[in-house]
């Protein structure tokens, strides 16, 4: 096996780093918040790589990209926007305790982008990588979805830095996500008085609910799951306006196909009562033959590295890797923090891996440059 270099890393300073990511709040809803996080991202970037980012800013939301060279060899995938609200901070604090690092969106994944960041710097030769930090990953990418899928076109390999599966494991598959909003319009009257002269939308909605859960298919198949629901406005009122949020979840493009006519075809049973279906953000699955190479690259530097060897799940959650895959980039994602709780109390990073992630990180990406080319195979020193 060809020796690699490694990067000098300093494990106090990896866990600084991460602390000023964490402390800057950044749902994705709240541009703002965005914009500040997106500021201190840069700064640290900037830091550490030398180099200011470029600011995108599409429709308000805040990203951001490194690129070196012609940046057409590799690109280096995350987001730093959180599901978390403004003030989350507060209820679950930065901090580390016994070798953990806590605080809202510090696994999922803002350890992530200090690896990423660590990892790179140590590059003795950068050309060829570009990086993509995006603001609105955790709404399904509405106006990154270009810029990842450029990118991703252009360098042919995409590295994700979402957080690993259990154990610090790889994702190397997931399911296609869809999410729509259901719309039903019908007619208000008095409850007391007229019920019967109006169009009751709640009485529809409930009729789609119970049609769209039967697409399900149960647990290892397709999902498709009913979530947000509003109807009404008064309780003496016939609701003249409903809402249904539907998260669906698909196994293939041939199954997301499929499921995608089913539920654009919803129709309710109630007289005078109006159905629109509107597509708020979807994926395509990422097939577990886009991440094979990849993959194994990963496997032949842990073990150059004296690392562990590295699993692989497959997940239900999307991420931008499934835009990557979509436009026919080879794909390896989960290579962020090792940690659990994404999304929920108790959410934390690993602090001991943070290097080794960092060092595999970059171990790929030195062998990529390396050894990737129209005539030679990622992973193969010319």
């Amino acid at each position: 096996m060809t020796s690699l270099p490694l990067p000098d890393l300093d494990l106090d300073q990896l866990v600084t780093d991460l602390g000023e990511l964490v402390v800057c709040e950044s749902p994705s809803s709240d541009l703002a918040a965005v914009q500040r996080s997106a500021d201190v991202v840069a700064s640290l970037g900037t830091r550490v790589l030398g180099v200011a980012p470029e600011v995108l800013t599409v429709e308000g939301c805040t990203h951001l990209r490194w690129r070196f060279g012609d940046g057409d060899r590799v690109v280096l995938l995350g987001h730093h926007d959180t599901v978390w609200p403004i003030g989350a901070i507060v209820e679950h604090p930065w901090r580390v305790e016994d070798g953990r690092a806590y605080g809202p969106g510090c696994f999922d994944m803002k350890a992530g982008i200090v690896q990423m960041f660590h990892a790179v710097a140590g590059l003795p030769n950068r050309d060829g990588v570009t990086l993509v930090l995006t603001g609105d990953e955790e709404i399904g990418s509405p106006t990154s979805r270009a810029l990842i899928e450029d990118e991703s076109r252009r360098a042919g390999v995409a590295l994700v830095l979402e957080a690993s599966a259990d154990g610090g494991a790889l994702k190397t598959a997931r399911k296609g996500v869809g999410v729509y909003e259901v719309v039903v319009s019908g007619k208000a009257a008095h409850a007391g008085l007229e019920p019967h002269t109006g169009i009751n939308t709640t009485v529809a909605v409930a009729e789609l609910v119970l049609a769209l859960a039967a697409l399900d298919e149960g647990p290892g198949g397709n999902t498709v799951t009913p979530t947000l629901l509003t109807s009404g406005v008064a309780g003496n009122t016939v609701p003249a306006h409903a809402s249904l949020r539907v998260d669906v979840r698909t196994l293939t493009v041939a199954d997301q196909e499929r499921l995608d006519a089913a539920i654009r075809a919803a129709i309710t049973s109630v007289p005078g009562a109006g159905v629109e279906v509107r597509v708020l953000a979807q994926r395509p699955p990422l097939d577990p033959t886009s991440c094979s190479e990849l993959f194994d690259l990963a496997q032949e530097i842990a073990a150059t590295l004296g690392q562990a060897p590295l699993t692989a799940v497959h997940v239900g959650g999307g991420s931008d890797g499934n835009l990557a895959a979509g436009v026919g980039a080879r794909v390896l994602d989960g290579l962020g923090a090792v940690g659990a709780g994404a999304h929920a109390p108790g959410e934390h990073v690993v602090v001991a891996a943070m290097p080794d992630r960092t060092r595999l990180l970059h171990g790929m990406l030195a062998r990529i440059l390396a050894g990737s080319g129209p005539d030679r195979p990622i992973g193969q020193t010319p």
